[in-house]
């Protein structure tokens, strides 16, 4: 299915590109002339500030999701009046004005100053938190209680019993909806090109302003975020199909 959607995705713009009257200046990105492979070779460099902002924001943000997830499903109301709240009031400030106020508010209100990546990894840790808080509680929630009861007739804990045997299959269950998280992660990562963080879409607007061919070098940018999410997709896939073994047909399908 991503390879179909790729080639696709293909198609549909070299259609665009031979019905439209615009004169396409591809040498600006062109990999047989000098000056595209410079340009080409600068958005590149993008990629790695932009899997790697992700990915420590994406373990934040799993940590962080478990803890609020147990809060919430917790037998005193405290904590599930913490887990509500925390959800609630997250899910409903946008990334973007998140952002905004942990890089230039933190540092007038409290006197925290953070560099650009840290800032962004706070923001897309704490924005992508609420929904793994859910997407965790859910999961949980997913798995029957005679798993818990078994595992208490034999002496575990109630931490031993949620570490080794009920997270383990929640998480199985729930790898999709995680795995579609990272992918929101990656792409919300753009966002942080707003406070000057050097990745992909930040170093695509710089090059728009030296070569004045945004068309094509947005074109790009579109290319090299399709590659890197399907790609994403088809590791966690293989992931999915690693984890249902031993699980009956029925998991595998």
């Amino acid at each position: 299915m991503a390879r179909f959607a790729a080639v696709a995705a293909m198609a549909l713009l070299l259609q665009g590109c031979m019905s439209t009257t615009y004169t396409w200046g591809w040498y600006t990105v062109s990999p047989f002339d000098e000056r595209g492979r410079k340009n080409l070779g600068f958005l590149i460099d993008g990629l790695w500030a932009t899997v790697s902002i992700s990915v420590v924001a994406i373990l934040f943000s799993v940590a962080i999701g478990i803890t609020v997830a147990l809060m919430g499903l917790s037998k005193r109301r405290a904590p599930r009046a913490a887990n509500r709240v925390y959800v609630e009031c997250v899910r409903a400030v946008p990334l973007l004005v998140l952002l905004l106020w942990v890089y230039y508010g933190l540092p007038a209100v409290f006197g925290l100053q953070f560099s650009v990546f840290t800032a962004g990894v706070i923001s897309l840790a704490l924005s992508d938190s609420a929904f793994e808080a859910e997407i965790f509680r859910a999961g949980i929630q997913s798995i029957p209680r005679g798993q818990t009861e078994a595992a208490q007739s034999v002496g575990l804990t109630p931490w031993q019993t949620m570490r080794l045997v009920v997270l383990p299959q929640a998480i199985r269950r729930i790898l999709p909806a995680l795995g579609n998280q990272f992918v929101y992660v990656l792409k919300m990562s753009s966002l942080v090109s707003v406070v000057g963080y050097q990745e992909l879409t930040r170093r695509a607007n710089e090059l728009t302003l030296v070569e004045y061919r945004p068309l094509e070098i947005y074109t790009m940018l579109v290319l090299e975020y399709l590659a890197l999410i399907l790609v994403v997709s088809w590791l966690v896939r293989r992931l999915e199909r690693r984890l249902a073994v031993g699980e009956g047909p029925a998991a595998r399908a």
